[in-house]
C-alpha cells in the first residue's frame, strides 16, 4: 500500500475566492473513494488537482509521490486516467471505438500516424471487453448511446493501466437501464484487487457502485467529512452538508437517499 493522493492545507483561489479551503486528504493505492457534496461544494476541483490539471493556490499537493509545482505534470498525467463527459467532446464523432480507446496510450484524441503495435490492439480489445464494448469495436464514437460513450470514455481511461483511476459523474445524463449498467461494471471493477486506487465524482447516492471502500463530503470548499463509507455516508452528515433533513439506508451495499 502507498500514498496516492496527499493535500495538505490546500487552497484554490479564483477571482479572490476560495474555491477549496484548507482541505487535507490522503488516499491509499488499495482505496476506492466517492467525492460527494452539493453544487459549488469543489468537488470537481478537487479531481483536476488530483488530475494534476491544476495547481494549488496555497498549502502542498502530492499526486503518485510527486509534488504538484515540482515535476513536469505532463509526464505524471500519463500515470493517471482520466474519464469526464468534456473528454467526449475531444473525440472525433467519426473515430472507431477501438482506436478511441488505443489512442490512449499516447494520450491523444484522434488517430493520425501513430503507429501501434498488436500489443497495443490486444490490450485495447481486452478492455474494451471488460467494459462490455467487444460489439462495438469498429463502430464510429459518434453513433453511440449515452451509456456506450459514457463506458467508451472510461475503457480510454482504462487503458494505459493508470496508477490512479478518476471518474468525473460516470452516470450522469444516462437513463436507468444505462446508469445501473455502467455502474455494476464499475462496481465490478473497483472490487477487483488488482485495480488502481479509483476517485469517483457525483451528485447522486444512488449512482455509488459497490466495492467503494471510503467517501469525502465536501461543502463549501471544504471537507465536511471523510473516511469509511459507512460511517461517513450517512442521514446526519448528508443531511447536515446538504442543508436538508435527508434518510440515507443501503440494500445489498447499494445507497439510497430521500427528502423527509
Amino acid at each position: 500500500m502507498s500514498t496516492v493522493i496527499s493535500l495538505k492545507d490546500v487552497s484554490v483561489v479564483r477571482g479572490g475566492k476560495a474555491i477549496l479551503d484548507r482541505v487535507d486528504w490522503t488516499v491509499e493505492s488499495n482505496q476506492r473513494w466517492v467525492i460527494i457534496g452539493p453544487n459549488g461544494a469543489g468537488k470537481t476541483t478537487m479531481l483536476r488537482i488530483a488530475a494534476a490539471q491544476i495547481h494549488p493556490s496555497l498549502g502542498s499537493a502530492e499526486v503518485l509521490g510527486e509534488k504538484l509545482g515540482q515535476v513536469n505534470v505532463f509526464e505524471l498525467r500519463t500515470r493517471i486516467g482520466f474519464a469526464s463527459s468534456a473528454l467526449a467532446s475531444h473525440i472525433p464523432n467519426s473515430e472507431k471505438v477501438l482506436d478511441a480507446v488505443m489512442t490512449a496510450s499516447y494520450a491523444i484524441t484522434g488517430r493520425w500516424n501513430e503507429k501501434y503495435d498488436d500489443l497495443d490492439e490486444r490490450r485495447a480489445r481486452r478492455v474494451l471487453n471488460e467494459w462490455h464494448l467487444q460489439d462495438f469495436a469498429d463502430r464510429a464514437f459518434g453513433t453511440l448511446s449515452d451509456g456506450e460513450r459514457k463506458r467508451t470514455q472510461i475503457a480510454r481511461a482504462v487503458m494505459p493501466d493508470p496508477e490512479l483511476l478518476l471518474l468525473d459523474e460516470p452516470v450522469a445524463s444516462l437513463d436507468l437501464a444505462a446508469r445501473e449498467q455502467t455502474v455494476k461494471i464499475i462496481g465490478a471493477y473497483a472490487s477487483a484487487p488488482e485495480a488502481p486506487a479509483i476517485i469517483m465524482v457525483t451528485h447522486h447516492l444512488e449512482e455509488i457502485p459497490t466495492g467503494f471502500t471510503h467517501a469525502l463530503i465536501m461543502s463549501e470548499g471544504r471537507v465536511f467529512a471523510a473516511g469509511p463509507i459507512e460511517s461517513t455516508i450517512t442521514s446526519e452528515k448528508i443531511s447536515e452538508a446538504f442543508g436538508m433533513a435527508i434518510t440515507v439506508d443501503s440494500v445489498d451495499n447499494r445507497y439510497r437517499a430521500r427528502a423527509h
